[in-house]
């Protein structure tokens, strides 16, 4: 046992955080050495026991840092994600909440033996599929932007809602076991829906307020970060005083509504929720598995193996099957969904606290509510993680060959190369920090990513399912060496490119080393002025087939030549000292002068300034 409250704190997030980094080295699932890290320091070794070490005040902080955690995931959903599949997803999150909970119940009552009020709330506490561990098995997966985000808009809604589900069943399990509960299930589906409302209501207009008060002006810059995680508390707090345990709906819903207002500062605010979740997911989950009384572990038996099996097999195929006969999902997006549902860090939060109260009010086998529930966490985490991808390749789901170009920097001329190559129908992203530099993107319909690519948080948003290819075009050429340097381990040295700085500047220098940059995009004239001058001079984007001979068509003289579109799909960026020739069936892309250019006078002493 700790003899002090900050050697347990200390303890819980030093170990998290090398966790965390070895997870990230690794590439291995942060959730499961975590937990290791919580069994260690908890069961294991016996050094802390957070219940019994942090008091009353370890259920609040459990809570407060769930409601930000939440909150954060829904400030990261964006409307125009799920456009094609927004009447999937809203059966999945009502239809299909019901039916897990309802299975879900059915399977901890008949196979894991426990209570009915215990296995009504347990049974919503499953129903939840976490996003803290959905986001890295995206990443692995690469998937298809349609099914992936499925899977993350299902993960961050069903957080709440099934938090809120087992708050109301746990209140209705704590009447009976009192004698003082009356309700039935029709009445705890009617303050389901009450609390639905109320909490949707209370959060969004909380998040609209404050949205609309940070462009006033009249909050300073220094302020609007921590002063949006206090207004993130205030409104947990709110919720939960008007009506019990709303306030993670509520944490939600204010986070929905103020990351789709498009607010001129969503990036500082991302950036500083993204180091408060992590830090918090770390602590939170080391806490609570170290929180497991050993007793309770080794009570698990063939029962509790049959319930994880039910849940995984029947349970979960079950309830996503039946809830999206006749939507716009597909038969095998439908499969990946009921297959792949892994539970984090909220699930482990609800069961420890509720599971433990339940225990208190004289429930036999309530302890064993947290024990299954970690079993399914660690289960779901490890089976999902390593099948996810086998999975969706034979389904058809993942983006195929990595063809595709993230192109980082939003300019004119930028936009124009963008929106050529997406109507050819190359993968292609265009991102850049400032949504008002993306509107003339946005408006021609190409893909587009508002955020900071060289945050973590930013990297987590962005979906690279089918890019192959990086091209950093921005103004400032030690930034776009950076990009090159972040995504070169993901992409290969090899694909990251980026516009050259021109003579005479550092990075041309020997003190720069190549090691650290991507390789030089074009040539070495086209740096991101003269790329820009060209633009204003009328130059425009071409393509040229190759239909003759091997070697084909070259870019006319005095052209740029940019990229070859090969045969099979695959995208070649021209970079000086390339030897590689386009092929019968290729497309040569040029960057060309307008014809005026070249007959006027006037422009071609423009041209020459």
């Amino acid at each position: 046992m700790v003899q002090t409250l900050e050697v347990g704190i200390t303890l819980a997030v030093v170990l998290g955080i090398f966790a965390q980094w070895v997870a990230w080295r690794f590439g291995f699932p942060a959730i499961v050495l975590l937990a290791a890290c919580g069994l260690l320091l908890g069961p294991g070794l016996g050094v802390l026991n957070p219940t019994s070490d942090f008091g009353p005040l370890y259920h609040t902080l459990v809570g407060l840092a769930v409601a930000i955690i939440l909150f954060e995931g829904g400030f990261s959903l964006k409307r125009k994600e799920i456009e094609g599949v927004t009447r999937g997803v809203i059966r999945l999150i009502s239809v299909g909440v019901v039916l897990a909970w309802i299975l879900g119940s059915l399977a901890a009552h008949y196979i894991a033996g426990l209570a009915w009020p215990l296995a009504i709330t347990i049974g919503a506490i499953l129903v939840v599929t976490g996003p803290t561990v959905v986001g890295p098995l995206l990443r692995h997966a690469k998937l298809q932007p349609r099914p992936a985000s499925l899977v993350k808009w299902e993960g961050i809604i069903n957080d709440p809602l099934g938090a809120l589900l087992a708050i109301l069943s746990f209140e209705y399990a704590l009447g009976l076991g009192t004698g003082s509960g009356e309700g039935t299930i029709w009445e705890l589906s009617i303050q389901l829906l009450g609390a639905l409302v109320f909490a949707s209501v209370l959060g969004g207009g909380a998040g609209l307020a404050l949205g609309r008060l940070f462009r006033t002006g009249l909050v300073p810059e220094f302020l609007k970060a921590p002063g949006l995680l206090a207004f993130v508390m205030l409104v947990y707090v709110v919720a939960n005083t008007l009506l019990h345990e709303a306030g993670l709906l509520a944490a939600t819903a204010m986070g929905l509504v103020m990351g789709n207002m498009e607010l001129a500062d969503a990036l500082d605010l991302r950036r500083f929720k993204e180091n408060i979740v992590v830090f918090l997911v770390t602590l939170l989950f080391v806490l609570l598995t170290a929180d497991i009384d050993p007793d309770t572990l080794a009570r698990l038996d063939w029962r509790a193996l049959a319930f994880v099996a039910a849940m995984l097999f029947v349970v979960r195929p079950l309830a996503v099957l039946l809830s999206t006969v006749g939507s716009s999902i597909r038969g095998g997006e439908r499969v990946l969904l009921a297959w792949v549902a892994p539970r984090g860090v909220v699930a482990a939060a609800m069961a420890g606290i509720l599971g433990e109260s339940l225990s208190h009010a004289g429930y036999q086998h309530a302890d064993l509510i947290f024990p299954l529930v970690f079993a399914i966490i660690l289960t779901t985490v490890l089976l999902h993680g390593l099948t996810i991808r086998p999975l969706a390749n034979r389904l058809g789901l993942t983006a195929g060959s990595p063809n595709g170009l993230l192109l980082v920097g939003a300019s004119p001329w930028s936009i124009q190369l963008a929106q050529r190559l997406h109507e050819e129908g190359v993968r292609v992203i265009l991102a850049d920090p400032s949504s008002h530099r993306l509107s003339a993107a946005d408006a021609v319909g190409v893909p587009t990513h508002v955020g900071e690519v060289l945050s973590d948080l930013g990297r987590q948003q962005l979906d690279l399912a089918g890019i192959g290819n990086l091209l950093a075009a921005t103004d400032n050429s030690a930034y776009n060496a950076l990009v090159c340097t972040r995504f070169a381990h993901e992409l290969g040295r090899n694909h990251v490119f980026q516009l050259p700085a021109g003579k005479g500047t550092e990075e041309e220098t020997p003190e720069f080393s190549h090691e650290v940059r991507g390789r030089t995009a074009f040539s070495d004239d086209a740096t991101y002025d003269e790329m820009t001058r060209r633009y204003y001079l009328g130059w425009h984007f071409d393509e040229l087939h190759v239909t003759g001979t091997r070697s084909g068509p070259q870019c006319p003289e005095g052209s740029e030549t940019l990229l070859i579109l090969r045969r099979n799909g695959d995208l070649t960026l021209h970079s000086p000292g390339w030897t590689g020739e386009p092929r019968l069936g290729d497309r040569v892309f040029c960057y060309i002068p307008a014809p005026e250019e070249e007959e006027t006078p006037e422009q071609a002493a423009l041209g020459a300034q």
